[in-house]
């Protein structure tokens, strides 16, 4: 999460890719809202976490989140 000092505003937008780079082949992206007060340990890095892991997190994501593209 950014610093309040960097941000004025109410929303943050956490984004990431996954793909080959932006030349060598297909990308996608995604972005996602969170409450601020939202926290979890698993919402790191998804390279690191089980498939079994990751759905668990998404269905959380999807259920908490203020929005998600």
């Amino acid at each position: 999460m950014l610093k309040n000092s960097f941000s004025k505003s109410e929303f943050e937008a956490g984004i990431d890719e996954a793909g080959r780079g932006s030349i060598a082949g297909p990308v996608t992206a995604s972005a996602v809202i969170l409450p601020k007060d939202f926290n979890s340990k698993y919402l790191n890095d998804s390279k690191k976490l089980s498939e079994k892991k990751r759905l668990e997190l998404k269905t959380i994501i999807e259920n908490e989140s203020i929005d998600y593209a």
